[in-house]
C-alpha cells in the first residue's frame, strides 16, 4: 500500500514489494499469481477497511442534518488517519478515469449507504433545509473532494502562503462549515431565517 500510494500502480514492481516486504520477488510471484491476484487482495484486504470504516458503523438518526454531515465527514477523516495511503491512492488509481483499481474499488462502493445520504440530503431539501440548486445525488461526490483531495495534496498546498500551519484538524473543519454553509445556499438560510422568526 506504501509503494503503491507513493508511486502509483503501474509504477510499483513486484521486485520492490517483495524487498520492502523482505521476501523474494519469486514468493510474491507464488502467494498472488500474478498481478491481477494482487490487485484484488490490494482492494478486498486493504481498500474495503476504509469504507467499512466510514460506512459501517451502525446509522443513528442524527439530531440535524449539519450532524449528519460532520459525521461522515469525522469518519473519513478517521479512515485516513489510520489508513494514511488512501488520499494518495483514490486521487491517483480510483477517482480518475483509467485509474488501474477504480473498476476493483468501486465494486467495493457501499452504494445502498451512499444512497442513504442522498436520501437524506433530498428529504432535506423538500423540508427548505438545503438549497434548491443543491443536487442532493452528487453531495458525496464534493464530500470526497473536500476531505480525500486536501489530504492527498497537502505537499502542494502547503507552499501557499501561511497554509504551512494548516492541521489535519484544520482541513476537517474546513471541509464540514463549507458543507454546512454550501448546502444551505441562500434560499434555505432565508427560509430557516423566517421559521426561527415565526417560531
Amino acid at each position: 500500500m506504501a509503494l503503491i500510494a507513493e508511486r502509483g500502480v503501474a509504477a510499483t514492481t513486484a521486485a520492490e514489494i517483495a524487498a520492502l516486504a523482505g521476501v523474494t520477488p519469486a514468493l510474491v510471484h507464488y502467494y498472488f499469481r500474478g498481478r491481477p491476484r494482487l490487485l484484488d487482495a490490494v482492494v478486498d484486504e486493504r481498500l474495503s477497511r476504509f469504507a467499512v470504516h466510514v460506512f459501517a458503523p451502525a446509522p443513528t438518526r442524527p439530531a440535524s442534518l449539519a450532524e449528519a454531515m460532520a459525521t461522515l465527514v469525522g469518519r473519513i477523516f478517521d479512515a485516513a488517519r489510520r489508513m494514511p495511503w488512501m488520499p494518495p491512492i483514490w486521487i491517483r488509481e480510483i477517482a480518475p478515469e483509467g485509474g488501474l483499481l477504480r473498476k476493483r474499488a468501486l465494486a467495493l462502493l457501499p452504494t445502498g449507504a451512499i444512497g442513504g445520504v442522498g436520501d437524506l440530503l433530498a428529504a432535506a431539501q423538500r423540508r427548505g433545509e438545503i438549497g434548491p440548486d443543491i443536487e442532493p445525488r452528487i453531495v458525496f461526490v464534493s464530500i470526497m473532494g473536500l476531505t480525500m483531495f486536501p489530504l492527498a495534496t497537502r505537499g502542494v498546498w502547503r507552499r501557499l502562503p501561511g497554509a504551512e500551519r494548516i492541521t489535519v484538524g484544520d482541513l476537517q473543519r474546513h471541509a464540514t462549515a463549507l458543507l454546512a454553509t454550501g448546502l444551505a445556499g441562500p434560499r434555505a438560510s432565508a427560509h430557516t431565517r423566517i421559521r426561527r422568526r415565526s417560531g
